[in-house]
């Protein structure tokens, strides 16, 4: 890709003032980089050679080469997102239809969800669980009125998702059940922040403030038509995520950078973001040795569905729901040494009693903040623990998450 005088390949003129904030300024003192062996095994979106183009640091993630920060210090970038707008690259997500006239049943025999109550363009965040009550995978599924459910879930479980998927198909298909499944090949971007609504607006013809959380249309999106705008994201703020044809996101994506509002964010910005936001991580907060229970995910789990016990591993998920479990997922907040994924907890007299899953400092707060699992005697807010941060007891307190306020759009 080409950039001359603040104009990128698609023609669109990127004021002067902006040149910094989306890290053009650095493009032209870029050298040719090749990618290695490893590089070369990893998956590419369509904006890989746009993050490199804008001084995007690459890493592996997922089995993806994603952009883990731009020119701008990761702090800068969180900070920007919560203050302003930013856009992350989240094409690696794993993005289906499900369609037929079964369709519902299809994704409620997967799922924790009450998917036949959503209304027409609206979603939800639901779990994939096994019979034992683990969560193989947190996903949103948005119950569309083209006649298909709309789901995107985690990169990093996209094999295990889609063989689990197919494997039912075959069942219900087996069984005369009219379903079918459709994997896209589409980029998905995410932004995010408390201008994004004006952003977005300029490039709009529906009306936004009628597109309250968790619902999603179709429409024409900076003149790129075909595109899935969803009201959602992963950092705590305003937000939506866009899919949109690989084929012209980098002109989605240009379009958008020349508003002085918005700047590109990479992996660094949007995982402490979401911790934040007290938001899981699969694979760091939830796998499939944890149930919804303990994860204190129960609100995922639908009425209906907790009375039908009809959704993988309901006999053991339904009654910790009364009965509790002997861990729970918690917050934690302390000074000192930032506290990191496998930390141990400690009570008061040195017993371990759980362990961090993730952790970092937060930019918003100027403390550390943490995530993890306790025994459920110590779950209350408020009770003093102990982290072991390099081998030392270091004070630190069971907190309410999210530990910064939401700011998701209600209308």
């Amino acid at each position: 890709m080409l950039i001359s005088s603040g104009r990128l390949r698609f023609g669109v003129q990127i004021p002067k003032e902006c040149l910094l904030n989306a890290g053009v300024g650095s493009v032209r003192r870029l050298q040719n980089r090749h990618a290695s062996g490893s590089e070369a095994s990893l998956g590419k979106t369509a904006l890989f050679d746009f993050h490199r183009q804008l001084g995007g640091k690459m890493v592996e993630f997922a089995g993806w080469s994603m952009p883990v920060q731009y020119k701008d210090s990761h702090i800068v970038s969180h900070m920007h997102t919560r203050q302003h707008c930013s856009i992350f690259d989240v094409s690696h997500m794993l993005q289906s239809k499900v369609h037929g006239r079964d369709r519902i049943k299809f994704m409620e025999s997967l799922v924790v969800g009450d998917i036949a109550e959503l209304k027409d363009n609206q979603g939800t965040l639901s779990l994939f669980t096994n019979e034992m009550g683990g969560i193989m995978d947190d996903l949103i599924i948005t119950k569309t009125d083209q006649g298909y459910l709309y789901v995107v879930s985690n990169a990093g479980c996209s094999d295990k998702d889609s063989a689990h998927m197919k494997a039912r198909l075959a069942e219900f298909k087996a069984a005369g059940h009219d379903v079918d499944l459709e994997f896209l090949d589409e980029a998905l971007i995410a932004v995010q922040g408390p201008s994004m609504a004006k952003v977005l607006q300029m490039g709009l013809r529906e009306d936004l403030s009628k597109l309250t959380f968790m619902t999603s249309c179709l429409a024409t999106v900076f003149g790129v038509p075909g595109c899935r705008v969803t009201r959602c994201g992963y950092t705590g703020e305003d937000g939506v995520e866009i899919s949109v044809p690989n084929s012209r996101v980098v002109e989605l994506t240009e379009k958008m950078l020349t508003n002085c509002e918005v700047k590109l964010a990479g992996l660094g910005a949007r995982d402490s973001l979401r911790l934040e936001a007290g938001l899981c991580l699969y694979g760091n907060d939830i796998n499939e040795t944890t149930t919804p229970v303990e994860a204190t995910l129960v609100w995922t789990i639908g009425k209906r569905r907790r009375q039908a016990r009809d959704f993988p591993g309901a006999d053991i998920i339904v009654p910790q729901i009364k009965a509790k479990t002997a861990r729970k997922r918690v917050g934690l907040v302390s000074t000192g040494p930032p506290v990191r994924q496998h930390t141990p907890i400690l009570s008061p007299d040195g017993t371990v009693i759980g362990e961090v899953t993730s952790g970092c400092p937060s930019p918003c707060l100027k403390h550390n903040i943490a995530m993890g699992y306790v025994d459920a005697a110590f779950a209350k807010n408020g009770t003093s623990v102990q982290v072991e941060v390099r081998k030392k007891a270091v004070p630190a307190v069971i907190s309410k998450m999210p530990f910064v306020p939401t700011n998701y759009y209600s209308g």
